[in-house]
């Protein structure tokens, strides 16, 4: 993966396993004032760079985007629409949706936490108690490939598993897990 992002990127940063410390690596790296996070199969188009560009001083302090996931399943737009709303009202975004947020807020909230699932669900827990999300209507993409690969009926149901058991309380590794399997 190294070799292959060098002649694409401007830097590339080894950091340990784990998306949460991997995410806070570049964050420690980057010298803006407005970070954004995203999965490493999500695409930003340009008119959501733009955007991000001209947020100013009184923009909400985070937010996140709407998602398109693309792949196969006819599914996927109805998924990626109820992910709109379920974001939209509980103020909660997945990686999936790319989440920025201003680097002041960021290290207010401690970055991502340690832990090797649900990070983006906990720091946007943790922003949403200094802010309410700005929530932008344009539509980042991000692949479906898991959706195509398991069924979409049957990953819809691991989310939620996932996130109800991770709402009552069940470690973040055990969910690790049941996500990903043994590693």
């Amino acid at each position: 993966t190294v070799a292959a992002a060098r002649p694409l990127a401007d830097a590339v940063l080894v950091a340990p396993r784990g998306r949460s410390q991997q995410l806070n690596a570049g964050a420690a790296r980057a010298r803006g004032d407005w970070l954004l996070f995203l999965h490493a199969d999500s695409r930003v188009p340009a008119p959501a760079l733009a955007v991000i560009a001209a947020l100013g001083a009184t923009a909400r302090p985070w937010g996140f985007f709407r998602v398109r996931l693309e792949g196969a399943s006819p599914l996927l737009g109805v998924v990626g629409r109820c992910m709109w709303w379920r974001s939209r009202l509980g103020g909660i975004a997945t990686g999936d949706q790319g989440l920025f947020v201003r680097r002041a807020l960021f290290d207010a909230v401690g970055g991502y936490p340690a832990q090797p699932l649900m990070e983006d669900i906990e720091i946007c827990s943790r922003l949403r108690r200094h802010a309410r999300p700005q929530v932008l209507a344009l539509a980042i993409g991000s692949s479906g490939r898991r959706w195509d690969r398991d069924g979409a009926l049957r990953t819809i149901g691991l989310m939620w598993w996932l996130r109800l058991r991770y709402f009552l309380g069940a470690a973040p590794e055990a969910l690790h897990e049941a996500y990903y399997g043994r590693r």
